[in-house]
């Protein structure tokens, strides 16, 4: 009897790690919304722009971001402001004189696994705001829009910042 018992017990621990393994892996993270600045190519001059893109990007998206209270309010507001993002962008290229144009749109994609500071995204299909400079074939820079993990609040409002710590305790705190 007790074999009997130890059998049952080891198919069905079998059975229910087989269902897990058969479950969508598809499944977008609904928790974030990225944002990814994608660079031409790995060349110097292409990676120096794309964090002067970031900087241009990041200052327009701020007081924006501080409006947003939920993932869809701020996926909606992307939505909205693709067109500004892309001047935004085209602006920065321009002004440093690169012929390329940069592309923006809102939509889900696979990414790998990442670490940001103390905190790691899991590999996965994530809703996020790519921005591809040219091409968009060079590595790219990315942060959290949603929860606001490169947007913190100060005296002066929403600014930018790398100080996930705060924010990550922040945004448990007020979805207990």
């Amino acid at each position: 009897m007790k074999n009997f018992c130890i059998s049952f017990l080891a198919c069905i621990i079998i059975i229910l790690l087989a269902i897990c393994l058969m479950l969508p892996t598809q499944q977008v993270k609904t928790e974030y919304l990225r944002i990814h600045i994608r660079a031409n190519s790995n060349m110097e001059i292409d990676q120096k722009i794309k964090h002067s893109v970031k900087t241009a990007v990041v200052e327009f998206l701020t007081p924006f971001v501080a409006q947003c209270t939920t993932k869809q309010s701020a996926e909606k507001m992307l939505k909205n402001n693709i067109s500004s993002i892309e001047q935004v962008a085209n602006e920065v290229l321009k002004n440093n004189g690169f012929s390329y144009k940069s592309s923006a749109s809102v939509k889900s994609e696979n990414f790998p696994t990442r670490a940001y500071q103390n905190l790691t995204l899991d590999g996965g299909f994530y809703d996020a705001l790519i921005i591809n400079l040219g091409s968009g074939n060079g590595d790219n820079w990315w942060c959290v829009v949603y929860p606001p993990l490169c947007f913190v609040e100060n005296a002066s409002g929403y600014v930018y910042t790398s100080k996930i710590y705060n924010i990550i305790n922040d945004f448990f705190k007020r979805n207990k």
